[in-house]
């Protein structure tokens, strides 16, 4: 018999079933950060591309609902909140994406998604004017079931 959730015992992978699981109030908060330098992070809401703050929270909400079309086997969530969250400081960006929903499986990877493809979004509107910018930290940061 397998140890791995995602693996038959016949060594095929599989989605995991969670039809008989009860619902559940589910919440996780990831975050990650984009260092920069100075001079970057003071052009953020002004760069060629534009408002990259706006952007990445924006796409950070996308991933986040998408993020069963982008990781495989995971389990498409009825996704009742999302809120992500792009500050700037001196020299990074730092994102916290939390994420919440009602279902039998939970939103560690939503909010792992999110986090992440802000922190992408953020170098890619960057990019043209900072070409050392390191995107770093993508971790969960709580999860809770209630």
């Amino acid at each position: 018999m397998s140890e791995l959730s995602h693996v038959s015992e016949s060594g095929e992978v599989r989605m995991v079933d969670v039809g008989a699981k009860p619902l559940s109030r589910r919440r996780a908060v990831a975050s990650a950060r984009v260092r920069m330098a100075a001079e970057t992070a003071r052009r953020l809401r002004d760069l060629p591309k534009g408002d990259a703050l706006v952007t990445a929270q924006l796409a950070g909400i996308m991933a986040a609902k998408r993020t069963a079309e982008l990781i495989p086997l995971c389990h498409p969530l009825p996704l009742t909140s999302i809120d992500v969250q792009v500050v700037a400081d001196a020299s990074s960006v730092e994102i916290t994406a939390t994420v919440e929903t009602t279902a039998q499986t939970g939103v560690e990877m939503e909010a792992l998604t999110a986090a992440s493809l802000a922190a992408l979004t953020v170098y890619d509107m960057a990019k043209a004017v900072d070409k050392g910018m390191v995107v770093e930290g993508v971790k969960l940061v709580e999860k809770t079931k209630s």
